[in-house]
């Protein structure tokens, strides 16, 4: 059977781990929490990083820090993971859902500013598969409305927009007011199975987020001996992860150009071979605009029905691969069915019934590949 997803080991991980034991410093914000968060912030130019405790703890950051009142209203895409929405929804807001795009999962942000209210607070990118959304569009709606920009780059690690206007290539996470990364270990790098990262681009939440990091306390202040004591300041939780997380995500980092180098070899030999299936029209493969890079987080294809899908996920598990679906529409959800205002998202409904994600990993090998081509090749061959 080859799985969906293996999490991949550099062969440093233990190694930092036993190192950061030995440092007698176990809760965080120690010597591989601050080395990884300047990692990001001189790679990639972030203002400030703040290592979490998974991407959700980041984006919960993220919305605490947008100061949202009961009745705000926050604009996320419907085709994205819960905790994009939850984080937002359990500061009070109501959660505006916005369509995909026929071309990729992500936001169209040609439907942004039908959806603008007065009390429109927000708007939420999701980088879905690690593909920039157009953030030229969005972040020029959020100018013209005053509104807040916090990109979910849960998946979007390594990954770029291209500017057309400026033709200046920004890393995602870089772009909005606010960002949030996640390190689970269905991602690209990984701490230990869980972890996340709050970005912080604009200034005005640069202090603000260290305290609700630091449970709502002036903590780190005190430490880097700004003032002579520290106390309860701000709302907050415990956000920081152990050191030993930290140091697991320093020897993924180090290894960061490997892994991507790997993955986009194997993201291409999906494109290239599948390629000629999607030209006979069986299914849609990967769209990545001329104004994004790819980061290859996944590799997926779209099928033409839920039907399809469904035929299509069994006769590749009954042939030892696996492949799986991914997200379910949010607005039509159990929970928020009964609180969405009744738009019809379409393009989102077509992704959650029509989306097969493909294994994509560190140590998946390139005959692998050439083997789930092969399974998929002898597939259509036999039903059509």
């Amino acid at each position: 059977m080859i799985n969906f997803n293996q999490p991949h080991l550099t062969g440093k991980e233990t190694h930092y781990m036993y190192e950061a034991v030995n440092t007698a410093k176990l809760s965080g914000n120690g010597m591989f929490t601050k080395r990884c968060q300047q990692w990001f912030e001189q790679r990639y130019g972030f203002r400030k990083c703040l290592l979490t405790t998974s991407g959700t703890d980041a984006l919960e950051m993220c919305a605490m820090l947008c100061n949202l009142k009961p009745g705000d209203e926050v604009i996320i895409p419907s085709y994205t993971f819960v905790s994009t929405a939850l984080a937002f929804l359990r500061e009070g807001a109501k959660v505006v859902f916005a369509d995909s795009m026929q071309r990729n999962p992500n936001i169209d942000a040609e439907t942004l500013e039908s959806l603008i209210t007065p009390r429109t607070k927000v708007i939420v990118p999701v980088h879905y598969a690690g593909v920039a959304c157009d953030m030229d569009a969005i972040m020029n709606i959020a100018k013209k409305h005053n509104l807040l920009v916090v990109e979910d780059a849960a998946q979007a690690i390594d990954s770029y927009f291209q500017s057309p206007i400026t033709n200046h290539q920004l890393p995602l996470g870089g772009i909005g007011h606010l960002a949030a990364f996640s390190f689970h270990e269905t991602k690209n790098v990984t701490a230990g199975g869980e972890g996340g990262l709050l970005v912080v681009n604009d200034e005005r939440f640069v202090r603000r987020a260290e305290i609700i990091w630091e449970k709502g306390t002036n903590r780190a202040e005190f430490f880097r001996g700004e003032v002579n004591k520290y106390g309860w300041v701000d709302i907050g939780s415990s956000f920081l992860p152990a050191e030993i997380n930290a140091a697991f995500l320093w020897a993924q980092l180090e290894n960061l150009d490997d892994i991507q180098a790997k993955r986009k070899a194997l993201w291409t030999r999906y494109y290239e071979l599948l390629k000629p299936l999607e030209e006979q029209g069986h299914f849609k493969m990967p769209d990545v605009p001329n104004y994004a890079t790819n980061n290859a987080h996944m590799f997926y294809i779209v099928l033409p029905s839920l039907e399809a899908r469904t035929a299509f996920l069994k006769y590749l598990k009954d042939n030892g691969v696996g492949a799986v679906f991914h997200y379910l529409s949010l607005h039509s959800s159990v929970y928020y069915a009964d609180k969405h205002d009744g738009r019809a998202l379409p393009q989102c409904d077509r992704y959650a019934d029509c989306l097969v994600r493909l294994p994509l990993f560190y140590d998946l090998t390139l005959e692998q590949v050439d083997h789930i081509c092969e399974i998929i090749s002898t597939y259509y061959l036999s039903h059509c």
